[in-house]
């Protein structure tokens, strides 16, 4: 809910509506609360409760510039110890985030964030791997947020996947790492376009 904007940036959390709404008890509630605060996910106040984080055009560039420099160098990193089997995985992640298109968007952003992780995974960097996972949390906030306008619908998002995996497949860490960083970067463009 806060990833997608059911919850809306500086929304106040309230934790009998957010019971109601989940239909869990009030202590796994705080619980989950307390664990988005680290996250950045949340804000706490004291004696106040809790609030969604508020989003800001500074935020987002802060977020852009973070994942274009810590994932165009982890993909470099996993293209440097690429192995057929990981290739192999990236395409059949590839193909499954392409067909859950037409099942709908919850279905496609699980598989569309498996494929950014599985570009980035075969880095050895486990704390790399769990800083750029928690900025596309923090990034997909904002896409949701312009995914209501319909000019962000015209992207080909498809087709710059597609041209970043056959980039890691033809073995050209240069070249995977710019096409990444330009997909971010389109996104970036609309999305600043979107906030201003």
């Amino acid at each position: 809910m806060l990833l997608t904007g059911g919850l809306a940036p500086g929304e106040k959390l309230k934790i009998d509506r957010l019971r109601k709404v989940l239909d869990v008890g009030a202590s796994p509630i705080r619980e989950a609360l307390s664990l988005l605060v680290s996250d950045q996910l949340v804000v706490r106040h004291e004696q106040r409760g809790f609030q969604a984080a508020l989003t800001s055009r500074e935020n987002f560039d802060e977020i852009l510039s973070l994942r274009s420099t810590l994932e165009g160098k982890a993909l470099r990193k996993s293209m440097e110890r690429a192995t057929p089997e990981w290739i192999e995985d990236l395409v059949l992640i590839h193909h499954r985030m392409t067909r859950t298109k037409s099942e709908g968007v919850e279905a496609f952003e699980v598989e569309h964030k498996n494929f950014h992780m599985a570009l980035i995974g075969n880095c050895n960097s486990p704390l790399l791997i769990r800083i750029c996972d928690q900025l596309y949390d923090l990034n997909i906030r904002y896409r949701y947020i312009a995914g209501r306008s319909k000019d962000y619908k015209g992207r080909r998002v498809d087709d710059e996947h597609q041209d970043i995996l056959n980039a890691v497949i033809a073995e050209d860490p240069s070249e995977a790492v710019r096409l990444l960083l330009l997909h971010y970067e389109r996104t970036g463009d609309f999305l600043k376009a979107f906030i201003a």
